[in-house]
């Protein structure tokens, strides 16, 4: 059983930025971000595809950036540039031995 313990959400202000954190009960390739706005569907933000590579989304590109600790088993997520639609849960997702796992989520609230 894998857990994921997300951290770092709160209130921003448009312009500022927040860094999310996500630590794992173990080593995990394929991580990632996700976030879901109230009233839409859970999207992805960011995620690794494989070692060293990264995946974001457009909407994200050049502002978010994903990182890892391996040492630590700990996921990042650097948000800059907050816009108020970057408002949302954002959970920390895991592809670990053919199943998914997801964190409890964080909200991350963008006030213009």
């Amino acid at each position: 059983q894998v857990q994921l313990v997300e951290s770092g959400g709160g209130l921003a202000q448009a312009g500022g930025s927040l860094r999310l954190s996500c630590a794992a009960s173990t080593n995990i390739l394929r991580m990632g971000w996700y976030r879901q706005a109230p009233g839409h569907e859970r999207i992805l933000v960011a995620d690794f595809t494989g070692p060293g590579r990264t995946n974001y989304a457009d909407s994200v590109k050049g502002r978010f950036t994903i990182s890892r600790d391996n040492a630590k088993n700990t996921l990042y997520l650097q948000m800059n540039s907050l816009k108020p639609e970057d408002t949302a849960v954002y959970y920390c997702y895991a592809d670990y031995m053919w199943r998914d796992y997801w964190g409890q989520g964080t909200q991350v609230t963008v006030s213009s």
